[in-house]
């Protein structure tokens, strides 16, 4: 069971990820009826540790004690090469299956220390292409919260932290102990969703002349069922050449870029407006309120009313 907890005060930390982990692991809520940990802070050199905020830090325990923790956890921070001793203490950590945590750019060290070689793994939308790309070896999705690839659990972007660790505190200490850690937290034990749904995402430009007008016709028809026959016939194209030409020039299939827009269209209404989802549903092309929720939960892993919730402008207000 999960008892030794050892958070790495990496110089360069952001505050705002490490607290999340001191928040979790650090604070005794024994009394409320959740775990209570053996949480230590450890660095190479004992000592000032400046964060990324450009303040320090005084941390007085080097990174002996990490050697028998039943998780070691990174935390965000600049993305560049790390000290090898701190690497050492996360391959150590692995090796012996004890659980190793980062949230958000934290993923880049445990790709360092190559504890994410063959694992699937989360960081950051921001940072995802590029973890990916300078790991071949990773399987990185972008558009979780975190992932748990035996024991090696990875956090997206900054407060998806929070559901990293209660992660780990779910599976090692069950639900109830959870719950007692989210209510005095005041977050949800869980929350509904994917990063996706933060993800901003351009209607990509038309450099085709010959496309541009039939772009800019479907944007205006999202309502309608619009075939690949009728696009092509607009085009005054062939049906396959008007679909590989779509695809050379605007990177997915007719299909595929119709259903991101009908969905970018669907979150533009729910943000601004308050039509209900059957009605939404219909204006943008999905027809029936199922359908789009459907859809909602395939590329954002939430709801339309969930996504209301967070981002209407009721929620914002």
């Amino acid at each position: 069971m999960l008892k030794k907890v050892v958070l790495l005060a990496i110089p360069g930390v952001a505050p705002f990820e490490f607290g999340v982990i001191c928040e979790i692991f650090g604070i005794d809520r024994s009394d409320s009826g959740a775990p209570a940990f053996d949480f230590t802070i450890a660095t190479a050199d004992p000592g000032p540790v400046r964060t990324s905020l450009g303040f320090e830090m005084v941390i007085r325990d080097d990174l002996s004690v990490a050697a028998d923790a039943d998780l070691v956890a990174v935390t965000a921070q600049a993305i560049g090469d790390i000290d090898e001793r701190y690497l050492d203490v996360i391959r150590s950590a692995e090796a012996r299956g004890a659980w190793v945590l980062s949230v958000c750019s934290g993923a880049f060290v445990l790709a360092q220390a190559g504890v994410l070689e063959g694992r699937r793994a989360t960081t950051h939308w921001m940072y995802a292409d590029r973890l990916a790309r300078e790991n071949p070896g990773t399987d990185v999705n972008p558009e979780v919260l975190f992932i748990d690839d035996r024991k090696v659990v990875t956090g997206a972007g900054t407060a998806a932290g929070i559901d990293a660790a209660l992660h780990v505190v779910r599976v090692e200490h069950g639900a109830a102990a959870t719950n007692v850690i989210a209510r005095r937290m005041v977050v949800p034990p869980q929350r509904d969703g994917g990063q996706s749904q933060y993800i901003p995402t351009p209607v990509a430009e038309c450099q085709d002349d010959s496309l541009a007008d039939v772009i800019e016709w479907m944007l205006e028809n999202l309502a309608e069922d619009l075939t690949i026959e009728q696009l092509s016939r607009r085009a005054l194209m062939s049906t396959r050449t008007f679909a590989r030409r779509f695809r050379a020039e605007v990177g997915a299939t007719p299909a595929a870029w119709l259903n991101t827009q009908r969905i970018l269209r669907a979150r533009q209404l729910l943000e601004e407006s308050d039509l209900g989802l059957e009605q939404i549903s219909h204006l943008v092309g999905f027809g029936t309120a199922a359908v789009m929720r459907h859809h909602f939960l395939k590329s954002l892993q939430t709801t339309p009313t969930s996504y209301r919730r967070a981002f209407g402008e009721r929620a914002a207000g």
